[in-house]
């Protein structure tokens, strides 16, 4: 079973591809297969740690269960072990979600991926004994938890940490992006979880705390993961001037769509569109059509998503270019 220790490198978190007509109402049968298969073994190929599928940006509240399943076993197919995977788990509740991680253990999935059940906002009691009892249920199956206070409605506060090490022994990892809360949170789990930022913190948190910080997440390995994996090897390599090089690369590529990423209330509505259109134009991956209810955004917030995706294409071929020098 993985541990926190085990948990290096930049992790991808790409998109769930989407055949033409997805966007439609009545779509069934949405998943493109052999988009998935080519996306995945792309990534493995260019370098990615791992993966973490079918949180947010994977669409995992649009898929239907027989979509969930196909991508799935396709994914998992393509990857064959070779990197480690986390499997998007989370659904309305816990009986469902049982189910969804008994698929996904079945078919070979490394750990899961798991918010809170999402209706009801959790209380500190309820959300501990939501992971306690996953825990308890598959004790040979790692958590990652997806900490998300903006689409659970809940702060994951120090203090949730404390108890879930206690209670929750499985948890091994969690999606995590609050760098003014890094070091409280790192104590009070007693350094027993990995938290794992998105690639525009990792920096923040790896000069905060260098040595728990040895990983990080992107879902901008949609638009091509080399700036990414730049950001890790440096951080890993103690290089921390090269390191601030690529994070303030990262930064400027991404200050288009901080009007939109930037507020978390209009980012809350925007997420899976905003991605979707960066990838538009940075020209790594096709287009894919987003799945309703989520397929609408402002033409502004568009233009600037486009922008950063034409940015990140230049940054993408910088670091491919030093890549491959110094290979």
């Amino acid at each position: 079973m993985l541990s926190a220790n085990d948990i290096r490198g930049m992790y991808a978190i790409p998109p769930t591809p989407a055949k033409p007509g997805a966007d439609r109402w009545d779509a069934t049968d949405t998943v493109d297969l052999d988009e998935t298969a080519r996306l995945t073994e792309r990534l493995i190929q260019e370098g990615v740690s791992g993966f973490m599928v079918l949180g947010t940006t994977g669409e995992c509240a649009t898929l239907s269960q027989e979509d969930y399943e196909k991508y799935v076993d396709c994914f998992l197919a393509t990857v064959n072990k070779r990197v480690p995977t986390f499997v998007g788990t989370t659904a309305l509740g816990t009986h469902e979600i049982v189910r969804r991680i008994r698929f996904v253990r079945e078919r070979g999935a490394d750990g899961m991926l798991l918010g809170m059940p999402m209706w009801q906002p959790c209380t500190m009691e309820m959300a501990v004994q939501h992971y306690a009892t996953i825990s308890e249920a598959f004790p040979d199956f790692p958590i990652m938890i997806y900490a998300n206070p903006r689409a659970f409605r809940f702060d994951f506060p120090p203090a949730f940490w404390r108890q879930i090490v206690q209670r929750a022994p499985t948890v091994v990892a969690a999606k995590y992006s609050e760098v003014g809360r890094y070091l409280a949170v790192l104590r009070a789990s007693q350094g027993r979880i990995k938290f794992v930022p998105v690639d525009g913190a990792a920096y923040a948190f790896a000069r905060l705390a260098p040595e728990a910080t040895t990983v990080c997440w992107a879902t901008s390995v949609a638009m091509g993961p080399q700036p990414a994996i730049a950001l890790m090897d440096a951080i890993l390599a103690g290089d921390w001037d090269r390191a601030k090089q690529v994070a303030d690369d990262i930064a400027w590529a991404a200050e288009p769509s901080h009007t939109i990423s930037g507020d978390q209330a209009v980012f809350a509505s925007y997420n899976i569109q905003l991605h979707r259109y960066e990838q538009e134009t940075a020209g790594y991956i096709p287009f894919y059509p987003i799945r309703p209810p989520y397929n609408y955004m402002p033409e502004e917030f568009i233009e600037r998503a486009r922008e950063t995706g034409r940015r990140w294409a230049q940054i993408r071929e910088k670091y491919a270019v030093a890549r491959l020098a110094a290979r």
